[in-house]
């Protein structure tokens, strides 16, 4: 074996071992448990400004970021960017509707940075529901925290003015302040980026 092979093997290991450690914090499982879910997830790796998924195709797996961001999106019809979420390590990200119904989907999932990822199939997150019925109840949590944070960023983006809107991304992605670019962060709160420089040097002070 190659000294490349073996470190390639490594880091597919702990990258797993991330999802796994995640897991457990939620919904404590066994090391039986463990193996088989590292039977049924994928290592992939995308680079910066390159495609998880594309508008337009049927989703067909849910992504666990272990290093690097996702972001999914919509196109309006004057080209205009809407960002819907951003997903940082230890977040999943994937089209829902599009996952579950089998329809074509309307959202674009990209890299902002160049990112790591492990991908789960539909079809191997409904053999997983049936070998460890218990994970049904981690993707449960974390589809009811995703629904409620996404009620209340629209709530927020209704009623809040756009100094507070920013100061919740920042408490919801410390990581992704300085991270990603302005214009995505801008695009998120629903400002312009030069009004976005201005609360960034308001916050500093």
């Amino acid at each position: 074996m190659t000294l490349c092979v073996f470190l390639n093997i490594l880091d597919n290991f702990f990258m797993v071992e991330k999802l796994l450690q995640h897991i457990d914090s939620i919904v404590p499982i066994t090391e039986d448990e463990g193996e088989i879910i590292r039977e049924l997830v994928k290592e992939k790796e995308i680079p910066r400004k390159k495609f998880l998924h594309q508008a337009g195709e049927v989703a067909s797996n849910s992504a666990f970021v272990v290093e690097g961001c996702l972001r999914s999106y919509t196109i309006d019809r004057d080209g205009f960017e809407h960002i819907l979420q951003f997903a940082p390590e230890n977040w999943w990200i994937s089209d829902m509707h599009s996952l579950v119904k089998n329809n074509p989907s309307e959202l674009n999932i990209d890299a902002l940075l160049d990112t790591k990822v492990l991908v789960m199939s539909r079809s191997c997150q409904i053999s997983i529901f049936d070998r460890i019925p218990k994970l049904e109840r981690y993707f449960r949590i974390l589809t009811e925290n995703a629904l409620a944070a996404s009620n209340q960023r629209t709530i927020n983006y209704l009623s809040l003015p756009a100094k507070l809107r920013y100061e919740n991304f920042c408490d919801m992605y410390p990581t992704l302040i300085h991270a990603i670019p302005q214009k995505s962060i801008a695009s998120y709160i629903g400002i312009t980026p030069e009004f976005l420089s201005k609360l960034r040097a308001e916050r500093v002070k």
